[in-house]
């Protein structure tokens, strides 16, 4: 477990590398409950990363070049890029994901909220994403990020965005959310 508040320095320096050369961003991962639930203990980080012309990869090495405090570490045989955060000891890795194979295609205003100045993906987006994550790995981690917000944040969350089969099976193994499930899908009257 690193602290949060470590996770979170590093995140702020990533975005603002990202934000100085106009890269879309967002920020994904326990990370996210850590801070709505103000818990200093957390070890999950990633960055989403919109592309363009160029691939995400290729803009986030491209906006990294000459950065005293981070270096990244592509491996092409599992397709996944890592920047490091060195400012700190230990160091924090934030591993990098396109937009679009994770989260949404598109990182704008409906797809992502700050939170204490930086990125995140909205809660439905959130959830979303943590429900597919779920759905491959069946991890508890991810189990219990999405029980956290759906039960505490039902309310917020866009049910046009979470997949209705994908959260009924999720209920169905995880029945304290089954009632936050209910409570949304009555708001929207199904």
């Amino acid at each position: 477990m690193s602290d949060s508040r470590r996770l979170l320095e590093a995140a702020n320096a990533l975005s603002q590398l990202l934000r100085q050369h106009s890269i879309a961003h967002a920020f994904y991962g326990s990370i996210l409950t850590a801070v709505l639930s103000d818990n200093p203990r957390c070890d999950e980080i990633f960055c989403i990363v919109e592309g363009g012309s160029t691939h995400p990869f290729r803009r986030v090495r491209q906006a990294i070049v000459g950065s005293e405090h981070f270096t990244t570490t592509h491996s092409p045989w599992s397709n996944r890029l890592h920047a490091t955060y060195r400012q700190v000891i230990p160091a924090i890795e934030i591993e990098i994901l396109p937009a679009g194979e994770y989260g949404p295609r598109r990182l704008d205003s409906s797809t992502t909220m700050q939170l204490q100045g930086i990125p995140f993906l909205t809660l439905s987006e959130f959830v979303r994403a943590k429900l597919k994550a779920w759905t491959i790995r069946g991890s508890d981690r991810d189990a219990q990020d999405i029980i956290y917000t759906l039960c505490r944040y039902w309310n917020r969350l866009d049910i046009n965005r979470v997949p209705e089969q994908d959260m009924n099976h999720f209920v169905t193994a995880h029945r304290t959310a089954a009632l936050s499930w209910a409570a949304l899908k009555r708001k929207y009257g199904l």
